[in-house]
C-alpha cells in the first residue's frame, strides 16, 4: 500500500501525520509542488516483459506526461534481491542530494521509497507498482530500495546525461527511517 509520512525535518521518532489514500498523498505532495500519480496498464505486463512491452501499456500516460513535463526520453530500469551489486546501489542514493532535472519513476512492479526534504518538513514516500512520483529538480531527497531490493520502473527524462546526483553534504538521511522489505512479500 502507498504510504506518506511527514515529518518535522528535526523528529524522526514520531510523524506529523501518515497517509495511505492515494487521493490525499497526491494532495498532500501536491501542495509542495511533488506529482503523484496512480497509473493502470492498458494492457496486461507479463513477468520478464521487454522494456518495449512495459513502455507500450503505459504508453498514453507517457505521452500526456512527455507533452505536459517537456520530457525528452523514456526507459525502465529493474533491480532484484538478487543482484551482485545491489548493496552498492542501495547505498549510491541514502544520502541527501539533488538533480538538474526532475526525477520521474513510476513503479510498474515491486516499491522504492522517496524520502523529500522541503521547507523544514521530511516528506516521506513509499511508491508501490501502480504509483508515479515526479520530484522537481533541486528539490532535496534521498531514494531507498531496501536491502531486498524489487522494482521495475518507467524512468521519464529531460535528458539522461543531465541526471546527476548532487550531494547536499547534510546527513539527515541517517537520522531517518530506512525502507524495510514489504511484509506480504518479503521482498521490498
Amino acid at each position: 500500500m502507498s504510504r506518506l509520512r511527514i515529518y518535522d525535518d528535526s523528529r524522526a521518532d514520531a510523524p506529523l501525520s501518515a497517509h495511505t489514500d492515494p487521493a490525499e498523498i497526491a494532495r498532500e505532495l501536491a501542495a509542495v509542488g511533488v506529482r503523484f500519480e496512480q497509473w493502470e496498464a492498458s494492457r496486461p505486463v507479463v513477468p520478464g516483459a521487454s522494456q518495449d512491452e512495459v513502455i507500450a501499456a503505459y504508453r498514453s500516460d507517457i505521452d500526456r506526461l512527455m507533452r505536459e513535463e517537456g520530457y525528452q526520453s523514456v526507459d525502465v530500469i529493474s533491480l532484484r534481491p538478487d543482484h551482485p551489486d545491489r548493496a552498492a546501489l542501495r547505498q549510491k542514493f541514502l544520502s541527501e542530494h539533488t538533480h538538474s532535472e526532475d526525477e520521474v519513476r513510476f513503479f510498474v512492479a515491486g516499491a522504492g521509497q522517496f524520502t523529500l526534504h522541503i521547507d523544514g518538513k521530511v516528506y516521506e514516500v513509499l511508491c508501490e507498482s501502480g504509483d508515479l512520483i515526479g520530484v522537481p529538480d533541486r528539490t532535496r531527497h534521498w531514494f531507498d530500495m531496501s536491502e531486498s531490493p524489487y522494482f521495475i520502473a518507467i524512468r521519464l527524462f529531460t535528458n539522461k546525461e543531465g541526471w546527476v546526483a548532487e550531494f547536499t553534504g547534510d546527513d539527515i538521511a541517517g537520522r531517518f527511517p530506512r525502507m524495510t522489505p514489504h511484509p506480504s512479500t518479503g521482498t521490498a
